[in-house]
């Protein structure tokens, strides 16, 4: 009888430990308002069409982001992905179709750097996507946010 009541002593000691392991902190409220932001890139916002030749001009100029009152923010970071249209060839039947090839990287600086931007500029094509996501910026107090997407296509 004794060993039963070390086992349901030591079962009820497990369970208030594990008990007071899983109870979480208070939840702090998010004191930040929500702020409308407008993301551009040479005054073109997301699902614009562009020209193979203002493509080629503007991709080398600074993403902006800007809120409802005018206010310029810092970026912190962004993805950049240009979608290409290739050709390939079918191995089976030796026919070449079009389909598209994707290139992409992160960046902590706006315009992109040299490399990239001779990389499209020599490739430009029409149907193809230059694709600025997961921008991130920061308020002057340091707090960072995520600004909308610009998808432009050449036309």
């Amino acid at each position: 009888m004794s060993k039963l009541r070390y086992i349901l002593m030591g079962f009820t000691l497990i369970t208030c430990i594990n008990v007071n392991a899983q109870r979480t902190k208070p939840q702090v409220p998010n004191t930040l308002k929500a702020i409308k932001f407008t993301s551009t890139i040479g005054g073109y916002k997301n699902g614009d069409f562009l020209a193979p030749q203002l493509a080629d001009s503007i991709i080398g100029m600074p993403l902006k982001i800007i809120d409802e009152k005018n206010n310029a923010y810092t970026i912190a970071s962004y993805q950049f992905l240009y979608r290409k249209i290739v050709t390939s060839e079918d191995e089976a039947t030796g026919k070449t179709f079009k389909t598209s090839s994707v290139k992409a990287s992160l960046f902590k600086t706006t315009p992109l750097t040299n490399l990239w931007l001779n990389a499209v500029r020599e490739q430009l094509k029409p149907g193809e996507e230059l694709h600025f996501f997961d921008i991130i910026v920061k308020d002057a107090k340091g707090n960072a946010m995520y600004a909308p997407d610009i998808k432009l296509t050449i036309k």
